[in-house]
């Protein structure tokens, strides 16, 4: 048995290279939350389709002047 043949012969179900986007089979930048299982690129191209609402927050603080 070669250095070839015992490279990668066991099956990895464990870890991050197990696991692919559902959409494309990309590794890199997984969205594993809610079952998701899809790339950070194929989630923003989807988000809608999927129900998410992009949501924008904004914080206003007022200065309190002390006299």
């Amino acid at each position: 048995m070669g250095h070839s043949n015992v490279w990668n012969s066991h099956p990895k179900t464990y870890g991050p290279g197990s696991r692919t986007c559902r959409v494309c089979g990309n590794p890199h930048g997984l969205i594993r939350k809610y079952g998701l299982m899809c790339c950070r690129q194929c989630f923003r191209s989807n988000a809608k389709e999927i129900g998410f609402i992009k949501v924008r927050f904004t914080f206003h603080f007022q200065t309190v002047a002390t006299i």
